[in-house]
């Protein structure tokens, strides 16, 4: 292969490296016409074609590929440990229930509590790990109070007339007839 012929393909090699690596932009980046992706790579060696061309002498690009900045944030992979624990017990509302749980590594442990409508407690044990999976134990304590029906009577002594509702009707939908 002649030195002309090595010449051409050395440049259209280049040519097509440069382009393909990024390093021109249209400028519009803020870099006069060098790409952000120029600033991250190290000039490449050079090819054993380009050895024979003599034309100018092959400076290599300064390399801008500064390390990452070292991270002091927390660490998301520490041992995971925790505890907490909280109560309510209100009379005006009636609100009453507590929870405790607690969490060290895989396993997580705790208990709640809270009065049902029907004045019984309900309480729930659970446990939960990366070989049991999550299992809760309800239990129900305390004796369920249902209160009287009450009959409502107007002023009057007459009783009231509660409006029952009437039974639904069963209507068929409308599909087209394809």
């Amino acid at each position: 292969m002649s030195s002309s012929r090595q010449a051409v393909l050395l440049a259209v090699s280049a040519a097509l490296g440069v382009a393909r690596a990024g390093y021109l932009s249209s400028g519009y980046g803020g870099f006069g016409g060098i790409s952000p992706a120029a600033l991250n790579y190290a000039a490449a060696p050079l090819s054993p074609l380009a050895a024979p061309y003599h034309g100018s002498a092959y400076h290599a690009a300064p390399v801008y590929a500064a390390g990452p900045a070292a991270y002091h944030g927390p660490d998301y992979y520490a041992h995971p440990k925790y505890a907490f624990n909280y109560g309510v017990n209100d009379p005006h509302t009636g609100d009453h229930k507590s929870q405790w749980e607690e969490r060290d590594g895989d396993v997580v442990k705790g208990e709640y509590s809270l009065v049902e409508p029907d004045g019984s407690i309900r309480t729930v044990s659970y446990t939960a790990d990366g070989h049991n999976g999550f299992n809760a134990v309800v239990t129900k304590s305390g004796k369920a109070v249902h209160p009287p029906p009450v009959h409502a009577h107007s002023a009057h002594g007459a009783a009231l007339h509660v409006p029952v509702p009437l039974p639904l009707q069963h209507y068929e939908a409308a599909y087209p007839a394809y």
